[in-house]
């Protein structure tokens, strides 16, 4: 089937692994908000699209899908996927299976402090979590958590507005930073919802970091986990990273999978420290981290389209190789080789405002 990667960005080896996956009967098509995208490039072919904040874009993805008998459409970025999510239903009708999981899924992992509240309920160990300053001092006066501690905003991604203080002083300076970097960022409208409590102050772990790839089927069904232990992270990316066999953490990803019930991939974040392991975050969607599960023998691409074309996948695809160190070097692409084309909304908008409260 032909296959879609959204907001692809930078995002080169996504399309080559779909490439593989597909063959040569098959296309994939990528779009982006912006012409340069070095993704689009790989692309067999590619579309200008509007931003994911503009009402038209969903209606600009059901076009492209519709024109080009696209069969599946993977997302790539947390804000797009609620919106996805609410018109489901509307890439079915065409024939078209969005990477997606429920409302409701969507917006608990988007929400980092309904997230830490699914942890808890989980019972798992989870960062203690803030939604105010006040709250904060108060753990702090009685020795419950501890400077450094990390703020951050609770609808975030790709590190925007966080940091961390180490001392009370830095911390009324970064929570003041924080809610500035908001306002000015795609972020503000989501975070208009709870203006008083969207920052949150978690404390700030320290030991080995992992990435785990929670993989269910088209279902909702566990399947199996994908653990790396990251080695470096840049730019709140993971940069380099060594595959590991870790019960525990196959454990928890398990768990997670299971409770949550996600479509598709869930991309988590964990710390392991002498206290324990603690999960910081869950994003649905295929992350940053996947491609070294790929390397080391996973893949990913070619059981979705298994799955979504109704047939069985093979189980070497849920494998990987142990101890496999991997990392992402620089390159170069020439963007304007193969323009793409600039995508266009058939129908008038039909996206509703929304709020991600859970």
């Amino acid at each position: 089937m032909n296959v879609m990667l959204t907001c692809a960005g930078r995002r080169n080896y996504s399309v080559e692994i779909f490439k593989e996956a597909v063959g040569d009967r098959h296309c994939v098509f990528a779009c982006d908000s912006s012409a340069d995208a070095p993704a689009l490039q790989k692309a067999d072919k590619a579309f200008i699209v509007p931003r994911v904040d503009q009402e038209d874009y969903v209606d600009t993805l059901l076009a492209i899908c519709d024109d080009h008998q696209i069969g599946l459409l993977i997302p790539a970025l947390e804000p797009e996927l609620l919106l996805l999510a609410m018109n489901r239903a509307r890439f079915l009708a065409i024939g078209t299976l969005p990477l997606v999981s429920s409302p409701e899924i969507t917006a608990t992992c988007f929400d980092k402090l309904a997230t830490y509240n699914f942890l808890s309920n989980c019972g798992l160990l989870a960062p203690h979590t803030f939604d105010s300053l006040a709250a904060a001092r108060t753990a702090v006066s009685r020795g419950d958590t501890a400077f450094p501690l990390v703020v951050k905003p609770r609808w975030g991604v790709s590190s925007i507005g966080m940091q961390f203080p180490e001392d009370d002083e830095e911390l009324e300076l970064s929570y003041h930073l924080t809610k500035k970097q908001i306002e000015r960022s795609f972020l503000a409208e989501i975070s208009a919802t709870e203006s008083q409590r969207n920052i949150l102050i978690q404390e700030r772990l320290q030991g080995a970091e992992y990435g785990i790839d929670v993989i269910n089927d088209l279902n909702g069904n566990f399947v199996c986990t994908f653990i790396k232990r990251k080695t470096r992270m840049w730019a709140g990316q993971t940069d380099r990273a060594v595959t590991v066999r870790n019960h525990r953490l196959q454990m928890i990803g398990q768990l997670i999978g299971e409770k949550l019930g996600q479509v598709g991939i869930l991309d988590c974040d964990a710390f392991v420290t002498e206290h324990g392991c603690y999960v910081i975050d869950i994003n649905p969607r295929i992350g940053g981290g996947y491609p070294f599960s790929h390397i080391a023998g996973a893949n990913l691409p070619a059981a979705l389209i298994a799955w979504a074309n109704g047939q069985p996948p093979d189980p070497a695809w849920f494998s990987i190789e142990p101890n496999v160190a991997a990392s992402r070097c620089d390159g170069l692409l020439v963007t304007n080789r193969k323009p793409p084309e600039v995508a266009r909304s058939r129908v008038a908008p039909r996206i509703q405002k929304h709020s991600l409260k859970t």
